[in-house]
């Protein structure tokens, strides 16, 4: 029977430890608080946002929104995020993606102070991934750490294989496998024979944003699987990249979707958040 990995649980668990620390630091006179900036009313990133603002409420986190028309210009959104990064009660910046298509991501996640950034998507930031310096880490490959951690999963020496190579969610969780001493493979869609490469993995971790892609042909018997994915099906229920069904007999260990990875998004971005507040990184 396949181990479940319950994100709501574990990231509860994150939430609580951090709840506790806010609570010591409030002795002291320091509130961490979160700036999120949302572009229009798309309907995804409204609950997304919504979600990040409970997750706030409950640990103790001061939580600002700032709620900008569709219309704003570019030149707007950064000279806002510029005032806050200029802010010293503010311990991080999120902006919430997507953007309206007359505004340049790359150049928003650029302006946004390495010093602030939770998200952990600015060059710099990714830059000290790498190399492993200490710096905030991006919060969905972070969970999924954390997920096989907290549940007891060793890393160290295993074959891990990551399906997609984006830069908020692929490249990274490579690099943190790496760091964890997991040997790594990244396949994407030019990947030749992909279903002999992931059946190697030990640790596979399904980032390729098509819903119930990886079916049991993919998976080896005894491997434990990680679902980033997250898509409406037919009847507009969630599911994942992975085909659960399918796959849940052969593995060891799998997360569900909903209530896997995605719990762990939030939950990282309050750690990077509460983290900085502890420990304010200086500005570059």
């Amino acid at each position: 029977m396949a181990q479940i990995i319950d994100g709501k649980v574990i990231s509860t668990q994150i939430k609580d430890e951090l709840k506790e620390k806010v609570a010591a630091l409030k002795e002291h006179g320091i509130v961490p608080c979160l700036a999120v900036i949302q572009v229009g009313q798309d309907p995804a990133s409204s609950v997304y946002v919504n979600n990040k603002k409970k997750a706030c409420t409950y640990i103790g986190i001061d939580s600002r929104a700032y709620e900008l028309p569709e219309s704003v210009s570019q030149t707007e959104l950064m000279e806002l995020i510029e005032t806050l990064n200029r802010d010293e009660s503010v311990n991080g910046i999120l902006v919430q993606l997507p953007l309206p298509k007359h505004i340049d991501e790359n150049a928003v996640i650029q302006v946004i102070s390495p010093a602030k950034d939770v998200d952990g998507f600015h060059p710099e930031t990714v830059g000290n991934m790498c190399i492993g310096t200490d710096g905030f880490l991006p919060c969905t490959p972070a969970g999924v750490i954390q997920l096989l951690k907290r549940s007891g999963i060793e890393i160290a020496g295993k074959e891990c294989v990551v399906v997609g190579r984006s830069n908020i969610v692929g490249k990274p969780m490579a690099m943190l496998l790496l760091r964890e001493n997991g040997t790594v493979t990244i396949a994407h869609s030019k990947t030749k024979n992909l279903k002999e490469v992931t059946k190697r993995a030990d640790i596979l971790v399904a980032a390729v944003g098509k819903p119930k892609f990886i079916t049991g042909e993919y998976v080896k018997e005894g491997a434990v699987v990680i679902d980033v994915g997250i898509h409406r099906n037919e009847n507009n229920k969630l599911c994942g990249d992975v085909d659960f069904d399918d796959v849940v007999q052969k593995v060891s260990a799998i997360t569900p979707v909903p209530g896997g990875v995605g719990p762990m998004t939030i939950a990282m971005l309050m750690d990077n958040c509460v983290k900085n507040a502890v420990s304010p990184k200086s500005e570059c």
